[in-house]
């Protein structure tokens, strides 16, 4: 088994693409620098400016020269650059080589070689400028639209200009802290208690990310040097991990709005397919150089293919349902989620595994979509139809056409990448190329499997027909697929049921923490049945514990290997050493709290599980109950689902930044945006005490699918509007909408999985009265409404209801008979007879006071006062028929 030196050479182009800007972080952080040396690499690598003829000018850009330096610094930790085939470069650092590595990274302001042009023309591609707008960039001083300079500038958020026009520094409040990715990174904070004008303090910041970045690079395998593919793929980890907060641009007046690791992974995957195309057309010489410095032809060149993926589907594999599917609801909903992302992240594998592209030409990577940026060639054509065909074949094998991947591609050239100005009329190119995008997307959704290109007789699942044996019958997991084997001495089950199953029982044990992907098998214990597009997927524990598979990637047996651990704490790094993926979810398990409240009876007739164990849904739904004085437990055995997703995403895409998106914004809005669902959200479940028995079927994306406790999760459902909120900048443009359906356990999760989409379609029709806003709403016992009004039922309106209920000893009989009255003041304008609710409600009240002979008659008064002003007026008369949400949570809880 060897390595493809086509991919080799690509990784290489991907990493100096990658590096190119190191040193403005190395430049930012201060690093110790010999002055002769940097003054060297400034003649070498920076333009120089002078204002008139007899002034000696002045060297810009310097962050050039420093990334040589910076170089220096991080190579004991990269692969072995000093080998004698570095090709397609002439050697690593050799300076008086044009085409060294290090040249070609350093000189992308003043390029002269064909590959220093590929990086050059890439680093100008990513930020969407063309060759006028570069040259002026070229030419500027150092200085942001912010006021600020290199060394103070902190990141803007791009949430923050979503749907906003005619913006000036005023109008942003927010900054990226400048930290490691962290659960408490990603959000932003208020730029007014945290930017500062401080040149050395600010650099102070910067040195220490630099030390903790380098740091982190002593943490890569050295074993995996050698597969530069794989290596590379941990790099990208790594540097994102470190760089995710740092301004790219801070020249020429810019918005620092876009990080260094959001650049120069754009940067790097157009730079790899560029370097690509030219190699398979013959054209790596002289005159490619120039042709990609006039711009005038090249740039009009259609030389990228835009790969699209987009997981179809997704729904119906999850929730599949058979006899017995709900004995192991929890475990098996945990691993088909888990198992729909390894789905779309193996097929990602398949297309750059055909192309030989490395893991760095996929920008985006989010909920079973995925783009990856290829050369636009005939061979590379041909083989995205091989792997359309193989990934349809394996679906139609395995899923019988109920899920699948679509996969389509879209010419571009650099020109298409152009981005506009905000004041012009005319839509920008890479404005109407992201319009194109989304066409071809939708035409993906509505061509299945080509199965209107097949022949009639192949749409039969011969296969199904054939391997069904009469004995074991249909698969009791999911309904549809031949069983193939006997599970637990109880049910006939499938392969693909067994893995979900096995999927789900490893996660829940949280002993796994990377996932190896191999060609060929590595014979492990955990390890799945099914082979996924012909990928073997083992589960493995910690390094530590484990070791490091160095042997099978020196080989190239080992394609990936995936850091897949949960956060740790609110500020650690996500960094282990390893390439990161972020689809694991929090599961609620078994410990020594719920070990106790077992044995009070919390849990009814369920079985006691062993420490660690997943909890069932049927344990989950008895978690909001409430141990009373008299030892009994008080509130129902119920179960909430939350489903929702952000409104109107493609328009955000499409429109939201205006003319003056690019790439790399497109690409950073993707990846942030899918943060708050696979990095936040896990950890705000594992962390606060009040969500720790939320099981997350799926989040990413823009969505989201949780089941928990009734009334925790429709708590969390405010919680996460509100950190929604704060993450996005308390940008009113982008919200959610969800529905919350609450159900007893042990309904079919098919059917679990119809209520909640119904909840969150009523959520998404919903249209706000009073200032005509659609969505940005929530559905909760088949009641709509806006946030606000949500979170003053569930919280205020619910908790003061509680507090009158305690202290006039409300009977349930008296708070159910105002359901009654809500339906009739609902029904006014068509009965006007039911305005007589006033009057019904106060005579009940006044009758129930009546009843308690120990109050004298003010204080009945008092009481009936206080009732009319917060259920009457406060309740049914400000929030009408939405006001049974309070009702509801209120009388759930007081069931014995």
């Amino acid at each position: 088994m060897t390595i493809s030196p086509l991919l080799e050479q690509s990784s290489r182009i991907a990493l100096a693409a990658f590096l190119h800007d190191l040193g403005k972080f190395a430049e930012r952080a201060k690093i110790p620098v010999n002055q002769e040396t940097l003054n060297a690499n400034k003649h070498l690598y920076c333009p120089h400016r002078k204002k008139h003829v007899d002034d000696k000018g002045w060297f810009s850009h310097v962050h050039a020269a420093y990334t040589g330096l910076a170089m220096d610094l991080i190579e004991e930790c990269m692969p072995d650059l000093k080998g004698t085939d570095f090709a397609p470069f002439g050697s690593w650092k050799t300076k008086d080589v044009d085409d060294s590595f290090i040249n070609a990274a350093a000189k992308h302001h003043r390029p002269e070689s064909f590959l220093q042009w590929i990086i050059a023309t890439a680093d100008r591609v990513a930020s969407g400028f063309d060759r006028e707008e570069f040259e002026q960039y070229n030419q500027a001083e150092e200085g942001t639209s912010t006021g600020k300079n290199h060394y103070t500038a902190r990141q803007l958020t791009l949430f923050e200009q979503i749907n906003k026009s005619n913006l000036d520094k005023h109008d942003f409040v927010y900054r990226y802290p400048l930290k490691p990715l962290s659960p408490d990174s990603i959000f932003p904070v208020k730029a007014s208690g945290y930017e500062h004008n401080d040149k050395e303090k600010a650099q102070s910041e910067y040195n220490q990310l630099w030390q903790s970045f380098t740091q982190a690079l002593t943490k890569l395998p050295k074993s995996h040097r050698n597969n530069w593919s794989l290596w590379l793929d941990h790099f990208e980890t790594a540097w994102g991990v470190y760089t995710q907060a740092i301004p790219s641009a801070t020249a020429f007046n810019v918005r620092p709005d876009v990080s260094l690791y959001d650049h120069s992974r754009v940067a790097a995957a157009l730079a790899t397919a560029l370097w690509r195309y030219h190699l398979e057309k013959g054209q790596t010489d002289e005159t490619a150089a120039k042709s990609l410095k006039d711009q005038q032809t090249s740039w009009k060149e259609p030389k990228f293919l835009l790969i699209q993926g987009d997981f179809f589907g997704i729904q119906d594999f999850i929730f599949a349902s058979g006899g017995e599917t709900n004995k192991r609801a929890a475990k098996l909903l945990r691993g088909r989620s888990f198992y729909v992302s390894l789905l779309s992240e193996c097929a990602a594998l398949k297309v750059l595994d055909a192309l030989n592209l490395p893991a760095t030409s996929q920008v985006i990577n989010a909920a079973g979509k995925f783009m990856i940026v290829a050369p636009n060639t005939d061979d590379s054509k041909s083989a995205l139809k091989q792997v359309r065909t193989e990934l349809d074949q394996w679906f139609l094998a395995h899923s019988f056409g109920q899920a699948g991947v679509g996969l389509a591609w879209t010419e571009a050239s650099c020109g298409d990448f152009k981005r506009g100005k905000a004041e012009d009329l005319e839509p920008s190119p890479y404005k109407k190329l992201i319009e194109k995008l989304f066409k071809q997307l939708e035409i993906i959704k509505n061509q299945r499997f080509e199965l209107c290109r097949q022949p009639k007789d192949s749409i039969v699942f011969s296969e199904y027909l054939n391997s069904f044996n009469k004995d074991m019958g249909v698969c009791k997991i999911d309904g549809r697929s031949p069983a193939t084997q006997l599970f637990d001495n109880q049910d006939y089950i499938s392969e693909l049921a067994l893995d979900q199953i096995n999927t789900g029982t490893w996660l829940a044990k949280a002993e796994r923490e990377r996932i190896l992907i191999t060609r060929d098998t590595l014979n492990m214990e955990h390890a799945l049945k099914i082979t996924i597009f012909g990928y073997h997927i083992s589960f493995a524990k910690s390094e530590e514990e484990q070791g490091k598979f160095g042997e099978q990637a020196q080989n190239g047996n080992l394609l990936r290997a995936w850091d897949f651990s949960l956060p740790k704490s609110a500020d650690q790094a996500l960094w282990n050493g390893y390439a990161r993926r972020n689809i694991n979810a929090y599961v609620p398990r078994f410990d020594d709290s719920a070990e106790a409240e077992h044995k009070l009876g919390k849990y009814g007739n369920e079985p006691k599980l062993d420490w660690g164990d997943a909890k069932t849904l049927n344990h989950m739904a008895c978690e909001d109950k409430i141990l009373q004085e008299n030892h009994q437990w008080q509130g129902i055995t119920a179960l909430s689902t939350l489903k929702g997703d952000i409104d109107n995403l493609g328009n955000i895409f499409k429109d939201g930044l205006g003319n003056n998106a690019s790439f790399s914004k497109t690409a950073a809005l993707s990846r942030q945006i899918n943060n708050f669902f696979t990095v936040y959200l896990p950890w705000h479940c594992q962390s606060d005490a009040s969500y720790r028995n939320t099981y997350t079927v799926f989040a990413g994306g823009d969505d989201f699918f949780l089941i928990g406790p009734w009334l925790s999760q429709i708590k969390l459902a405010s919680t996460m509007r509100q950190a929604f909120q704060n993450y996005v900048a308390a940008n009113p443009q982008v919200h959610f909408s969800a529905g919350i359906s609450t159900t007893k356990p042990g309904l079919p999760i098919t059917q679990l999985g119809e209520m909640a989409e119904i909840a969150l379609e009523q959520a998404k029709a919903f249209e706000d009265k009073k200032n005509h806003l659609p969505k940005n709403a929530v559905s909760c016992f088949n009641q709509q409404m806006n946030w606000d009004d949500f979170h003053e039922l569930t919280i205020n309106r619910r908790q003061r209801l509680q507090q009158l209920s305690d202290a006039q000893s409300l009977s349930t009989g008296y708070v159910y008979g105002l359901l009654n009255l809500i339906e009739m003041a609902e029904k006014v304008a068509e009965r006007p007879e039911n305005a007589l609710w006033h009057s019904y409600f106060a005579y009940r009240t006044v009758r129930m006071l009546e009843r308690n002979k120990q109050l004298d008659k003010e204080q009945r008064k008092r009481r009936q006062e206080e009732l009319a002003e917060e259920i009457a007026n406060s309740g049914i008369v400000r929030h009408g028929g939405n006001y049974r949400v309070a009702l509801f949570c209120h009388l759930y809880q007081q069931r014995d």
